[in-house]
């Protein structure tokens, strides 16, 4: 207890005893999501130090060892490269390059505390950046203070509260094909999760896995051999998990199955199915706030359910647990593009905290994207941004029209050499013409599956199959491409940019400093038009999606039943109806519109399935 607290006479101010530094408090209320493989490679190493939490992907080695070679030789490190074909190459280059970032984060945190409170200082910065909070208005109770002792105290307690943002990882479960090494299949453990994992899980981070791509038992089961991910004396892991889902059944099953193993999940980050960037696992038609709402009523049950399941798994394991359940966060992502939405979020939901993507990729200081494909972006229309089959894995995946990424691959096409030479292959999994397995969007497989399709003969499925083979974009090269293009590493790669369709309320490629008070309300950067609510526009994105799924299945490019529209339709009337009772929350103006939308929204969907052709071609595909 405080000398404060003691004494009833005086304020007790307890935001500001010292911190316990070991378990940081991040002081912001969003966090920056993972996006392609180059985008956020290196986030960190430019917000952390402004207690900003960002997530990197750790899928791709080769674009790790690009890094942490760029990095060391910018900062003075000797670089020691670390050959692909040594042994345990891929993990140990992942943990070089996630204990690189943590060594210079902490560099940098230790200079920011080192620093006078003098403007344009990364330590005035900090502050000013903060959100309206009891550190924000300490902070500005110091900046109207007299030189004095007093004064010098609370700049040396606000020092202490200057923690860096988590660097966190993602690993996509759905890429953890087996590797081969000179046509031989390698051991289960080097498949491109495992692999992944295990760099993570032998690095000094003291941070979270984002676990995205839904359910992936052979990953999960393999977690469970490293120990940062168990609790320590303190009931918390050096390692935590984060599960990316769509909705609360797939929370509660891949839950249950990681407590199972004595894992806990620390945070659910529940992401729009479509209003999102990247690639969007669509839920049938079912819609966030729905989610979120089953989330917030069923929470506590949910830790309930989870917590007795963790601790008999623990107790098997000869770890005992003292200590109540550890903390569960929920937080939100995809298409907020507003405070009021943040705000609503946060306020309404109870959610934890919000993630903003694809509005950072204007922000130079914070995203790699090369000055080519930042005006594209700045100036890209609602038509330049689709949901596409580009993805060899088979999700839709949004993507830029007017990438280069995109030109190259038409202009192979048009020379009559689709496909890329795939000099990567992560995501190699055909096995249909033999060999080793092929990904969809290599030469090899477009050249072999063209050719089995020549003797067809010729329809509308036979111009739609091979539309949908010449589609396939390399992602694992080009997804890196902005920042190869950025840090010079290689001027001439073709980059691919997986941005959200929120990129076309944005048409300025601005400071750290502006986006964030964009978020926190201080200014708006949206540009002049008419943007829908985050709400409206996920149903709008989805009536867009059941749209193109009805038409593939009239052709018979996919096999989708009667009974799988339907219950599309119903899910979204559901979530309409929901957010009927959901208007009374907004003001009088807004809330006029927004059940106009609904109303509309609802017509359109009623209006293509029950269109006598559609029902049809359903009926036809039952």
């Amino acid at each position: 207890m405080t000398q404060n607290s003691r004494n009833a006479g005086k304020e007790a101010d307890h935001s500001l005893q010292e911190p316990r530094l070991s378990s940081p408090a991040i002081p912001h209320t969003f966090h920056i999501p993972v996006m392609g493989t180059g985008f956020t490679i290196d986030t960190p190493l430019k917000v952390a130090r402004y207690g900003i939490s960002s997530v990197i992907t750790i899928g791709d080695d080769i674009l790790t060892e690009q890094m942490r070679k760029f990095h060391s030789e910018k900062n003075g490190i000797e670089y020691k490269e670390i050959p692909a074909k040594s042994d345990d190459a891929r993990a140990r280059r992942i943990a070089a390059y996630l204990n690189l970032l943590n060594t210079l984060v902490e560099k940098q945190i230790e200079e920011v505390r080192a620093e006078s409170f003098s403007p344009g200082s990364d330590l005035t910065r900090y502050f000013e950046m903060l959100p309206d909070a009891p550190l924000k208005k300490k902070y500005l109770k110091m900046l109207k203070m007299g030189e004095s002792k007093e004064k010098t105290k609370l700049q040396d307690t606000l020092r202490g509260f200057v923690v860096p943002g988590n660097i966190d990882v993602n690993i996509m479960t759905k890429v953890d094909g087996d590797r081969y090494c000179d046509g031989v299949k390698m051991p289960p453990e080097e498949a491109v999760a495992m692999s992944a994992l295990r760099g993570f899980a032998n690095s000094r981070l003291r941070s979270s896995l984002v676990l995205s791509a839904g359910l992936n038992r052979r990953l999960f089961g393999y977690i469970a051999n490293f120990g940062d991910f168990f609790p320590e004396g303190n009931g918390l892991p050096k390692k935590k998990l984060i599960l990316k889902v769509s909705d609360f059944r797939s929370a509660l099953i891949q839950g249950k199955m990681l407590t199972a193993l004595g894992l806990w999940v620390s945070e659910y980050r529940i992401e729009s199915g479509v209003n999102c960037g990247g690639h969007a696992f669509t839920a049938k038609g079912y819609l966030m706030g729905p989610i979120l709402e089953e989330f917030k009523r069923q929470k506590e049950e949910l830790i309930e359910q989870l917590f007795a399941r963790y601790r008999k798994a623990l107790t098997r394991r000869g770890l005992q647990l003292d200590q109540p359940a550890p903390g569960l966060r929920v937080t939100v992502q995809g298409g907020i593009g507003t405070v009021e939405e943040d705000r609503f979020l946060l306020k309404h939901y109870n959610v934890d905290g919000t993630g903003w993507g694809t509005p950072f990729l204007l922000v130079p200081e914070a995203t790699n994207v090369d000055d080519d494909h930042l005006k594209k972006l700045a100036q890209a229309s609602k038509r330049d941004v689709y949901l596409s089959d580009s993805s060899p894995l088979g999700v839709p995946f949004w993507n830029l029209r007017t990438s280069d990424s995109e030109k190259t691959r038409l202009a192979r096409i048009q020379a009559d050499k689709p496909g890329s030479p795939c000099p990567k292959g992560y995501l190699g999994f055909d096995t249909e013409f033999g060999g080793a397995p092929a990904c969809y969007a290599s030469r090899r497989y477009q050249k072999n599956k063209l050719k089995s399709l020549a003797s067809e003969k010729s329809s509308d499925l036979l111009t739609e199959q091979k539309k949908n083979v010449l589609i396939k974009t390399c992602l694992c090269l080009d997804l890196a491409a902005g920042v190869l293009r950025k840090t010079g590493i290689d001027s001439g790669a073709q980059t691919a940019v997986c941005c959200g369709p929120s990129i076309a309320d944005f048409n300025q490629i601005v400071s750290l400093d502006k986006m964030i008070d964009h978020i926190y309300g201080r200014l708006s950067l949206l540009k002049e038009g008419d943007r829908p609510h985050m709400f409206i526009r996920e149903i709008s994105l989805y009536i867009d999606y059941m749209k193109q799924e009805l038409e593939k299945s009239s052709i018979g490019i996919i096999d989708r039943s009667a009974k799988y529209f339907s219950e599309f339709k119903r899910n979204l009337n559901d979530g309409i109806a929901y957010y009927r009772t959901l208007a009374d929350e907004f003001g009088r103006k807004q809330r006029k519109r927004f059940l106009e939308e609904l109303e509309d929204l609802t017509d359109e969907i009623n209006r293509i399935l029950s269109d006598s052709s559609t029902v049809f071609a359903i009926e036809g595909t039952a």
